[in-house]
């Protein structure tokens, strides 16, 4: 009983380990992003990129295609509907207030997560995830805020942003207990390459880029074979050995990786503040891990007694 108790811890430490390289790499992944929808409409390139992401991911693993069950295309379905919908409501949202506003906003599913998993699987955060997550927040504010943020229509939209990634950490949790792994990535990136086509056609007109060489053929191959096979394979096998509460935590990690990159790539400069906020989201990762640490003491001693 104990050394199973142990595996568990270490499964878990190895876990948060693969999803902070995952945070880590959609930071990284940031700036040539940002480059390529410059040129080119959202949709269009979200369209390109699971296009790309689902039939690699499809051809990597076709084999485990071969256990289709119905629970894992539902949850696959569900998963993907989320994780459009927030790419889709951060969009219109940049549309209407700064960038580092939706940033922070968008940002707050790590505060959104606890809530999320309590009304629906009815599961308690532990209090040093809750203090991990609030450390998080307030430092994501200092890194991504500028000034006041009101509560206008872009607001609104990033809030909304916000929840539907909360709902997909919450739900790729839940889902891997019970579904076949494979099929729920796949399937998921299907649902949000159709959603994202719709989109293109209704909203950019188009479903051709301005380009298809440089800037946007590197993006698309950066993105969709390490932000989106390796980053989300990733995440949905690790959350089999940790929380939601925690995953939301680590993944505030990408905002910091973004500023890294930013200053080596494209010359960026952190500010006082904004140093500080990275700072603080370190130390909320740090307080997510120390409470699993202390937790596991405590546990052994019992054990032993």
């Amino acid at each position: 009983m104990k050394e199973s108790k142990i595996l568990a811890k270490v499964k878990e430490y190895g876990a948060d380990g693969a999803l902070l390289l995952v945070a880590i790499v959609w930071g990284l992944t940031f700036y040539p992003v940002q480059q390529a929808v410059e040129e080119n409409p959202v949709y269009l390139f979200l369209f390109w990129r699971f296009l790309c992401a689902t039939l690699l991911m499809a051809l990597l693993v076709w084999k485990q295609l071969r256990k289709i069950d119905g629970a894992s295309v539902r949850g696959g379905m569900f998963l993907g509907l989320f994780l459009f919908l927030g790419f889709a409501f951060q969009t219109f949202g940049l549309t209407y207030t700064y960038s580092s506003t939706v940033a922070f906003i968008t940002g707050l599913n790590v505060v959104i997560v606890p809530f999320v998993v309590f009304i629906f699987f009815k599961k308690r955060a532990t209090l040093y995830s809750s203090m991990g997550a609030i450390t998080a927040a307030i430092g994501l504010y200092l890194l991504s805020a500028q000034g006041e943020i009101s509560a206008g229509l872009g607001e609104l939209y990033a809030l909304i942003c916000a929840f539907m990634f909360a709902l997909q950490i919450s739900f790729t949790a839940h889902y891997v207990k019970h579904c076949n792994i494979y099929v729920l990535v796949v399937v998921q990136f299907a649902v949000v390459t159709l959603l994202s086509l719709l989109g293109a056609i209704t909203l950019d007109g188009s479903i051709m880029p301005v380009r298809f060489d440089g800037i946007f053929l590197e993006a698309i191959i950066i993105t969709a074979l390490f932000a989106t096979v390796f980053a989300f394979f990733v995440q949905t096998a690790m959350q089999r050995f940790t929380t939601p509460a925690k995953t939301a935590i680590i993944f505030t990690m990408e905002p910091v990786s973004a500023g890294i990159a930013g200053y080596f790539w494209a010359n960026e400069i952190f500010n006082t503040m904004q140093l500080l906020g990275a700072l603080l989201i370190l130390s909320g990762i740090l307080i997510a891990e120390l409470g699993t640490y202390w937790r596991t003491q405590r546990e052994t001693k019992k054990a032993m007694l």
